[in-house]
């Protein structure tokens, strides 16, 4: 009883923080960036909330209890990318646009523009359909009587409302509570779970010998298999610049960088230690559920109900922002450019609902078809990094990257992830039996190498990019 009440009031929370902030909505500015008004604190933990979601939650617990601490791996990708993050996110404030594709434009051209919006959907409706089997699962613990595929629609509905409500103003200050939650949460059930565990000689007695080891049973080519998608995809995020540009002055957008950091390697530390720890005692078909199952059969009722409550709302925060933001770039990018540039404030603003609850029917499809949500995440993270990261990054670090030197960059990262993860997933026998040294290869290292490759090699070879393109860079 107690785990469908703790549910129930933050249902409620969300739900009546979503109303009270869709009354704040009154133009394009408002849904896409929040009218530019965010203050750092907001900003940190919208960021934190956006980052740690199924990918951590999920994905990341999976990793855990089948590899032990080697599944830090992943997470580190993103602790690497937040350095460089703290070069720009003043510079990108400054641009002060709408999603990433505008920045793609100005200083590419159209084309790069609409690739780019080609790969963020592609990637981002798969994030946003793993956040909706996590949700799934989650309601099936709690109520048992519920399947998950009927839970997992249950959440998709409640994303989708959510999103559709207020956008940026409704995903933000959603964010900022969830955020607060889950931290002091999470941070009180770990030493509860250590001691209930029986303490680490007991965690190291029921483990193997190698889950505690820097590499695990992975190797090291495959832990930096697990932490370059993941850092690919938090340099180039579209979401995390959508959040800079909602900042309210270049100052906002710097000092929440900083907090970021602090949260994320704190936050992601303490949730891949609650899987590995959950896995010494706890055996399931279900690697991905170890973090909610552990709430649920390892802490005392009250605290686990609350980590549950906190794990599911990550979920509803995470699938928040991944589902607004190709709406965003489908509204601004495609409708408001090529489609209906006139479009009066009230006629965009209902497209954009649109789009949101379109976009999360295809989001809702795609749930059916990747089983594990570590091999999703990884899929959508190489799309997104391999395609779109590379430019985005040049963007702000090489003057002499050109548009097309862009487009084939993005172009190809998309196509030979796509290809890749495809000829993986429905060929997997007979590529072991012709080339059983690709079999298990990456999708990033071939996507990655061909798409850097393809941005230095082609603009070198073709004109430098024109004043034009450069000055909106430089002030």
């Amino acid at each position: 009883m107690i785990y469908a009440v703790v549910l129930s009031i933050i249902v409620a929370v969300l739900l009546g923080t979503a109303v009270v902030r869709s009354l704040t909505v009154k133009n394009q500015a408002d849904f896409l960036v929040a009218g530019r008004k965010l203050t750092w604190p907001v900003l940190v933990f919208t960021l934190l909330s956006s980052w740690i979601g199924a990918g951590s939650l999920f994905a990341g617990g999976e990793n855990a209890y089948k590899n032990g601490f080697s599944a830090l791996w992943q997470p580190a990708g993103g602790w690497v990318g937040l350095v460089l993050i703290a070069v720009i996110a003043g510079r990108a404030r400054r641009f002060a646009q709408f999603t990433v594709p505008d920045l793609l434009e100005t200083r590419y051209n159209t084309a790069a523009r609409v690739l780019a919006t080609i790969a963020i959907v592609i990637s981002y409706t798969v994030i946003t359909s793993y956040q909706f089997k996590g949700g799934g699962d989650i309601l099936h613990l709690i109520f048992p009587a519920l399947d998950q595929k009927t839970g997992m629609n249950i959440i998709a509905a409640f994303v989708i409302t959510f999103t559709a409500l207020a956008g940026m103003a409704s995903v933000a200050y959603l964010d900022l509570i969830i955020g607060l939650l889950v931290t002091v949460i999470a941070l009180i059930s770990l030493p509860l779970l250590l001691t209930r565990t029986g303490g680490w000689e007991a965690v190291h007695a029921a483990l193997p010998a190698d889950h505690f080891t820097v590499f695990g049973p992975l190797g090291w080519e495959h832990c930096v298999g697990y932490m370059l998608p993941t850092l690919l995809l938090l340099i180039g995020n579209q979401g995390m610049y959508q959040k800079f540009f909602s900042a309210r002055s270049e100052r906002d957008a710097r000092l929440a960088v900083f907090g970021w950091i602090a949260g994320t390697l704190l936050l992601e530390t303490v949730i891949i230690t609650i899987a590995v720890l959950g896995s010494a005692t706890l055996k399931t078909d279900h690697p991905r559920e170890i973090i909610p199952l552990t709430a649920r059969m390892r802490l005392p009722e009250l605290v686990g109900a609350i980590l549950l409550g906190g794990v599911f709302a990550k979920v509803i925060s995470t699938a928040n922002n991944y589902l607004f933001s190709p709406a965003s770039n489908l509204i601004h990018d495609v409708y408001k450019r090529f489609v209906d540039p006139r479009a009066s404030e009230r006629r965009t603003l209902i497209v954009s609902r649109l789009l949101v609850i379109a976009l999360g029917a295809f989001a809702l499809l795609q749930a059916a078809y990747f089983d594990s949500v570590l091999k999703a995440a990884l899929y959508a993270y190489t799309v997104y990094g391999a395609a779109v990261t590379p430019s985005v990054m040049a963007v702000f670090f090489w003057k002499r990257a050109n548009k097309a030197g862009a487009i084939s960059s993005i172009a190809l990262g998309t196509l030979i992830t796509v290809a890749w993860n495809l000829v993986q997933n429905q060929w997997p026998d007979r590529l072991d039996t012709v080339y059983p040294q690709l079999s298990a290869l990456d999708a990033v290292y071939p996507a990655l190498g061909v798409s850097v490759l393809a941005l230095i090699v082609v603009s070198l070879a073709t004109a430098p990019p024109s004043r034009a393109n450069l000055e909106p860079f430089e002030k």
